[in-house]
């Protein structure tokens, strides 16, 4: 199996669409990646393959070699920065065309699922994010038993269950939890986004789709809250066009003073998009000190898990 130097394996779930699972574990990842981890993310989200998008490397492709593929690289470590390296696989990079549908019945996903876990060559991998789709069905059934039944007990850390904060979405995503206890797969917490708007031409962040909802969901399940994510649109700048976030003077954030600094420098270049330096911009995001947060106890959780 090529995830035999993989020391853990975190999956990133939901029961609902649209929750934002793929930016989640975009940030994840850049969060693991500043902390000095080196990280995988595998994308088996067959009909919706958004993360090569999400590292703007939408025109990578992938090299074949004997028995598999080789990942795509969004930027290597760097010992004197303190930060590991990142790598992607996902079917987006295997399609001709980026907007060719995906087709396929149960039968042929579970097989591309099973091929994901064993043919992709991750070498020294810390950590390993799997962004799924939607729902429990043949994707996350394929998933648990390939890991369950090949997987090292000590490589199956856990999931990160998404949510927003309305009931609707709640109701749905319980589902997911529900399917984790029944698969036996460890949950290591849940994560409430899109609980704010973050105005990019003020400094309120404002509570447009409520909040709590997860939090109330996590007590009830009995596992870990990681916390609350608001909607930045600077994220999504900085995604779309590699532009630098930038936030207007009195900016709170969970609050947290996250105004850009008087003086600092806008340069226009910066919009040009670079794969290689998205982690580095990242740190001037909002959400960034979030996921830095939750990053810390994913790996508390984790550790906790071993000595277990």
């Amino acid at each position: 199996m090529s995830l035999s130097k993989v020391k853990h394996i975190v999956l990133v779930l939901s029961g609902k669409g649209g929750v934002g699972k793929s930016s989640v574990t975009t940030q994840l990842a850049l969060s693991l990646s500043l902390a000095g981890h080196s990280v995988g993310v595998l994308d088996i989200d067959l009909t919706g393959p958004s993360i090569p998008r999400m590292f703007g490397i939408e025109n990578a492709k992938v090299t074949q070699a004997p028995g598999g593929w080789l990942p795509i690289t969004v930027h290597e470590a760097d010992p004197t920065a303190g930060t590991g390296s990142l790598r992607v696989m996902s079917l987006g990079f295997l399609l001709p065309r980026r907007g060719d549908a995906v087709v396929w019945r149960g039968p042929k996903k579970t097989a591309m699922v099973r091929q994901f876990l064993s043919d992709v060559f991750w070498d020294e991998l810390d950590y390993l994010l799997i962004d799924t789709p939607p729902g429990t069905s043949d994707e996350h059934i394929s998933l648990a038993e390939t890991l369950l039944q090949k997987a090292r007990p000590d490589q199956l850390a856990g999931a990160v269950v998404v949510t927003t904060p309305q009931a609707v979405a709640t109701a749905d995503v319980r589902k997911e939890l529900n399917f984790c206890i029944k698969t036996g797969i460890r949950i290591l917490g849940v994560v409430e986004n899109m609980c704010g708007f973050v105005c990019p031409n003020c400094s309120e962040c404002t509570m447009i789709f409520s909040s709590g909802g997860g939090e109330i969901m996590a007590g009830d399940f009995g596992v870990q809250f990681l916390g609350s994510v608001p909607i930045d649109p600077q994220f999504l700048v900085l995604i779309e066009t590699g532009k630098r976030p930038r936030y207007p003077e009195g900016t709170l954030v969970n609050g947290q003073d996250i105004s850009t600094p008087a003086g600092a420098p806008h340069i226009e270049e910066e919009s040009i998009k670079d794969a290689a330096s998205l982690m580095q911009k990242y740190r001037a995001c909002s959400l960034a000190p979030i996921f830095s947060k939750m990053t810390a106890d994913v790996v508390s959780a984790v550790q906790r898990a071993n000595l277990a």
